[in-house]
């Protein structure tokens, strides 16, 4: 199989004789295919942590870079409990494999997203930096003869301060990889933290700035193929006709295919595709078109909100609380829908081979991708095989159940018999006009205030559509439908709290609301932060 792009750490990790694989929580049936790849790894060669005889120290991340820093913060976990040399730390993205990467925090589901990266792998990466020093320590102590206790190890450097020696990690891989696993290890407190909690450079900066990089735009496979797509102008509108002639007629456009989404322009360039699909003529069938204007919808929400709806959480009698309050507030907050607009536009590369089917983009819920992937091109989940690459922004666009961009790729391989690899390319026009949005949402509030100020009822309902339902999150629990998450604060107790929604459901991607403090200013005799003061507060919570 030819591959025009590889890893550089990989590269070189598989050139070493001799380099050790640490896999933490996992079974051992990899272990074969670990002594193919390196002569002295004996454990699985997906796993969190590899050290190389170049002494480099390469952390495996389950979860994307999209420019939030996770690569940066989770090599950092690894390398405090590792005692590693920041510098000859690299980070690695982890194959699509929800059996060995999913998310703690979602159960049998690998993906990013809700701030999840850092707290569900926080224990699980200290054990690994932690095991692989003991190792290392164990391994040292047995070259040189004398007691583990007696080594340091700082920096990537282990030392027998009463002999003098001292050996790097490069050094040891070799020997520790055939050290016994240790059943427990020894995590630092954070008082001997030297890495988290400081200001360290990113690890994903230099790339970036120098262009090394690797985006999905930057993936080139032998004989691939761009497409473009023409979308319909309306949500809901399908193809009726379409006329290829005047795209193929454009030197360099190769093959024009109807998809469900529109019609696709195959060419050897992204600008041939574009002048391609801008000379098609497409008539496009509206009637079960999607009409309604914002003010229209809005409407429709605001008669939905005087509904019944799903109780998301009700304490108390929140009417009566509301009668007998002093003073009550009202509002109306509308959210129209938002375009996510990451800087990278939305592209896909997929190629079909006797494996299956390799697909090249910035995954942000694997298992979603290749389950999604799988049952379109009549392959079981293992066939798709996802390389998980850098994303230029999110926001919720890639951590779709049905990413559109995703899809349209494979339905293109699938409509050229996969004679060739397709990178399908969104332009930011096709990601403004034709990808999923935030959605729109309607909340109406009431809230009781009591003589003082003080918060005594408060009723929350909101209208809008779940980003949750008919996902692996659906479910869980009356509210995974919910569209946000409703919190109550650490330090604040809500006295007769109730919280209704109501959902419809159209072509949407995902929400994160935030919001606070904007009646403060209404309550009467309120200080400055009567956002917190006049809250009650929450109670301290017992084991």
């Amino acid at each position: 199989m030819t591959r025009s792009i590889e890893n550089h750490s990989r590269r070189r990790f598989l050139k070493g004789a001799a380099g050790l694989t640490l896999a933490i929580y996992f079974p051992w049936s990899f272990a074969q295919d670990a002594q193919k790849q390196a002569a002295s790894a004996t454990f699985e060669p997906n796993a969190f942590l590899r050290i190389g005889e170049d002494d480099s120290v390469t952390v495996i991340a389950k979860h994307l870079e999209m420019g939030q820093g996770t690569y940066t913060g989770l090599a950092t976990i690894v390398a405090e409990e590792l005692d590693a040399d920041w510098s000859q730390v690299r980070v690695q993205s982890a194959p699509a494999d929800a059996s060995r990467y999913n998310n703690l925090q979602w159960g049998p589901m690998q993906g990013t997203g809700g701030s999840s990266a850092i707290a569900n792998s926080w224990e699980q990466l200290r054990q690994a930096g932690a095991t692989a020093r003991a190792m290392l320590v164990a391994a040292a102590a047995q070259r040189w003869q004398v007691p583990a206790e007696s080594i340091t190890v700082a920096e990537g450097v282990l030392r027998h301060p009463p002999s003098g020696r001292q050996a790097r990690f490069g050094e040891l891989a070799g020997a520790a990889a055939e050290q016994a696993v240790p059943e427990q290890v020894r995590l630092k407190e954070p008082s001997e933290f030297k890495l988290i909690g400081q200001r360290i450079a990113r690890k994903d900066s230099p790339e970036k700035i120098n262009g090394s990089a690797i985006y999905t735009q930057d993936i080139h496979l032998p004989d691939m193929l761009t497409a473009v797509v023409a979308h319909p102008p309306r949500f809901g509108a399908l193809v009726a006709s379409f006329d290829p002639a005047p795209a193929l007629a454009i030197d360099g456009v190769v093959e024009v295919v109807e998809i469900p989404n529109g019609v696709a322009v195959l060419a050897r360039d992204t600008w041939t595709a574009k002048r391609g699909r801008d000379a098609l003529t497409v008539e496009w069938d509206e009637r079960a078109a999607f009409r309604l204007s914002s003010a229209q919808a809005f409407e429709r929400f605001r008669t939905l909100a005087e509904t019944p709806g799903t109780v998301a959480r009700e304490e108390g009698d929140s009417e009566a609380a509301l009668d007998g309050a002093a003073h009550t507030l009202e509002a109306e907050y509308d959210f129209p829908y938002l375009a996510h607009a990451a800087m990278e536009p939305m592209n896909c590369v997929i190629r079909l081979d006797r494996e299956g089917c390799e697909a090249w983009f910035g995954a942000q819920i694997q298992t979603y991708d290749q389950a999604m992937l799988a049952g379109l091109l009549g392959l079981e989940p293992e066939q798709v095989r996802i390389h998980t690459l850098y994303a230029g922004g999110s926001f919720g666009r890639r951590a779709s159940k049905g990413a559109d961009y995703i899809l349209e790729t494979a339905h293109i391989v699938k409509a050229i018999d996969g004679r060739a690899p397709v990178k399908l390319v969104w332009l930011r026009e096709d990601d403004m006009q034709a990808g999923n949005y935030r959605p729109m949402f309607h909340h109406r509030l009431r809230a009781g205030l009591d003589t003082q100020g003080r918060l005594v009822a408060w009723q929350h309902r909101l209208v809008g559509q779940s980003v949750a339902a008919g996902s692996p999150f659906e479910g869980r629990s009356r509210t995974a439908s919910m569209p946000l998450r409703w919190r109550v604060r650490r330090t604040c107790r809500m006295p007769s709290p109730t919280c209704g929604s109501t959902f419809i459901h159209r072509r949407i991607s995902r929400c994160r609301c935030n919001g606070g403090g904007r009646w403060a200013p209404r309550i009467p005799h309120s200080p400055p932060n009567a956002s917190s003061t006049n809250w009650p507060r929450q109670p301290a919570r017992t084991p």
